[in-house]
């Protein structure tokens, strides 16, 4: 028969047994939830860099190996911000450079373009050029920030949300110089001619933006021509004259309206 001191030792240790029990019990509720945390941290991490690199366009470097040919096709989309046709994709060439003379209410600029880097993106610009879409638009956005000089034009609307109705095939740039850092960025340099898109692939229209200043950016835009000493003075002049801010901080409208008064193919 058990004594009072036997039964009391026996409780002793049961509740030792429970507490010990309880103590493993939270330990392993802590560690769950610290690596709960430190996995939604993970994911939110990833989350933030995919969403960073989606919105600037997307991809990474990749040793930025050549691509193949690119086929030039111009799927339609709704609500073309001024009337046009899609260029012809008939026997696209890819050789050679086309001129194109912009007079712009800030001075002139000068481009030259070349089907060799770019033929679908050249075979798209020249087409609006010819059916006057760039004449009487505004150059809707400045950016004078460190790593961002860029002047961007091409939406009739001014609003940075108009389009020809169409957009047009990625033609990745393949021989920039990478960005330091190993970000996987590359330097788009002083004047470049490129392509604006947002982060879904193939989906620049005819916005475009002109490089007054080394930028660094991924290397998803379409780069398809350069611009000549005269528009490089027009850029450095409306750089000068500053950015709204509307935008964030070196990010907005010219302060002085740019306004391309006429686009014209060289003779």
């Amino acid at each position: 028969m058990a004594t009072n001191q036997m039964r009391r030792e026996a409780a002793k240790r049961k509740l030792a047994s429970q507490q010990k029990r309880r103590a493993e019990q939270a330990r392993r509720r802590k560690q769950v939830a610290t690596i709960t945390t430190a996995v939604v941290v993970v994911l939110v991490v990833v989350g933030v860099v995919l969403l960073t690199t989606i919105g600037s366009g997307g991809g990474s470097s990749s040793d930025q190996a050549a691509a193949p040919a690119t086929e030039c096709s111009y799927p339609a989309e709704t609500g073309a911000a001024k009337p046009n046709n899609p260029p012809s994709t008939d026997s696209v060439p890819d050789t050679g450079t086309v001129g194109v003379s912009l007079t712009t209410s800030a001075g002139p600029i000068g481009l030259t373009l070349d089907r060799a880097e770019a033929r679908c993106t050249v075979n798209s610009f020249t087409s609006l050029v010819s059916q006057k879409y760039y004449d009487d638009t505004v150059c809707h956005r400045l950016t004078t920030g460190e790593g961002l000089k860029v002047l961007q034009c091409g939406d009739p609307t001014g609003t940075g949300q108009g389009g020809p109705g169409y957009t047009i095939p990625d033609e990745p740039p393949t021989n920039l110089a990478p960005a330091a850092g190993g970000s996987g960025a590359v330097v788009y340099p002083r004047g470049t001619v490129a392509m604006a898109k947002t982060a879904a692939p193939n989906s620049g229209g005819s916005q475009f933006f002109l490089v007054y200043g080394d930028s660094t950016l991924p290397p998803d835009y379409t780069v398809f021509g350069t611009v000549d000493a005269a528009g490089l003075a027009t850029l450095d002049k409306i750089a000068a004259a500053g950015d709204d801010g509307s935008n964030g901080t070196g990010d907005g409208k010219p302060k002085t309206e740019v306004r391309i008064e006429t686009a014209t193919l060289a003779s």
